[in-house]
């Protein structure tokens, strides 16, 4: 419950995370963040290897994006290549609403759990099935990471600059983060089909396809008239000025000037508006063919001030310019307070916490970060016990043969 006293909008809804690193488990802690019960399912002894990723934290088996990324689920642990970690797992499915699973295509089947076989135990099941390349098609058993999708996909190619070597588009996992929202979406839609109908069913995505969504017009514009577009730096094909700047004191900008109006209220910033007149650079068309040298007038203005003087002008010209900020001009921004886009929780063993806030805002049934990444197999009694109705005997058995 949030202090509304109204249910958060998966609230009932129980969800298996079976997978490991990010895109999957990340749907999973979305839907968590909103109300949903979600049990991660670990191997036992090792966990998600994504507890070993990244910046260790204080506690021995989780890094600092383990804490993060894990927010609100359960532990328990299970090996679901055993016979008796496949009976469990059948037993957990028919109790739960969705499993979210990134096993290369095949490799569930293989062990008899796959969705023809798990729906049997749970009609209406939604699973998540998220892979580098898919369920169909020639390359479906190729390994795949969030790297693979951004070049397999097209954004490395576009990222960096012209001639240059193709480049990591900011955050090496980028296409992992854009594959889990679109699988929480797709569960979401999954969801509300069964309330009408009564049927589950599979949700079917892949990394690169998350990330070829993503590229406006690369597509109809290639079908169209043959445009390959190559690295453009910090520019972009369709919009001039448009792009980043460095200011007087050293720090950089964005500046985005998509349409005629946005530049004449740019040109009347920097004190020349004659600039924006029709036989100039007033129409888009004339600043794309000089390109290089309304870049430069901009580039010039830009350094001769410094950043948040810049600001302060764009913003009075109701210019589109933001900063480009390092992670610590991110903390001390009053805008990321205001908002809540950081958000401190603490834990028993490591302290506080900061990490990336709830998103989106809903007025009434707002997400929260109720805990960080649980600790390997942390709720193995309650799920196997008060949940499955093991007894300790069972799952000391269970222990020694190291199912779970």
């Amino acid at each position: 419950m949030t202090d509304t006293g109204v249910d958060l909008p998966l609230a009932g809804i129980r969800v298996l995370d079976i997978a490991t690193f990010i895109a999957a488990p990340y749907a999973a802690a979305i839907m968590g963040e909103f109300g949903a019960e979600v049990i991660k399912v670990e191997q036992p002894g090792v966990g998600d290897p994504w507890r070993r990723y990244g910046t260790p934290s204080a506690r021995a088996d989780s890094s600092l994006a383990w804490l993060s990324e894990a927010r609100n689920k359960q532990s328990i642990t299970l090996d679901l290549r055993q016979p008796e970690g496949a009976a469990l797992l059948r037993r957990l499915v028919a109790l739960s609403d969705v499993v979210c699973e990134n096993f290369r295509p095949g490799t569930l089947e293989r062990w008899g759990l796959g969705y023809d076989e798990l729906a049997k135990d749970k009609p209406g099941l939604i699973m998540l099935r998220v892979s580098g390349y898919g369920q169909t098609g020639p390359y479906k058993d190729r390994p795949g990471f969030a790297r693979i999708a951004h070049g397999f996909g097209g954004l490395s190619h576009l990222a960096g600059l012209p001639g240059g070597i193709p480049l990591t588009p900011g955050s090496t996992s980028l296409g992992d983060y854009m594959t889990g929202a679109y699988g929480a979406i797709g569960v979401l839609m999954a969801l509300r089909v069964r309330e009408r109908t009564g049927r589950g069913q599979v949700i079917d995505q892949a990394l690169y396809e998350s990330v070829f969504r993503a590229l406006d017009e690369l597509a109809p514009a290639y079908a169209a008239a043959g445009i390959v577009r190559d690295r453009e730096g910090a520019s972009t094909r369709n919009a001039c000025p448009h792009g980043h700047y460095l200011c007087g004191d050293g720090l950089w900008v964005a500046i985005a000037c998509t349409t005629d109006k946005m530049f004449e209220r740019l040109s009347r910033a920097m004190g020349r508006p004659e600039l924006a007149g029709p036989h100039r650079y007033g129409p888009v068309r004339h600043r794309l063919a000089e390109r290089d040298r309304v870049e430069g007038l901009v580039s010039d203005w830009t350094g001769s001030m410094d950043r948040a003087r810049l600001i302060e002008v764009c913003l009075a010209a109701d210019v589109p310019i933001g900063p480009i900020y390092s992670i610590d001009e991110i903390f001390a921004d009053p805008h990321y307070q205001a908002r809540g886009t950081l958000h401190r929780v603490r834990d028993s063993e490591v302290g506080q916490v900061v990490v990336p806030g709830v998103i989106p805002h809903l007025s009434l049934t707002p997400g929260r970060i109720e805990t960080l990444g649980p600790v390997l197999g942390s709720a193995n009694d309650r799920v196997y016990g008060r949940l499955l109705g093991l007894t300790d005997g069972d799952m000391a058995a269970l222990r020694a043969k190291k199912v779970i």
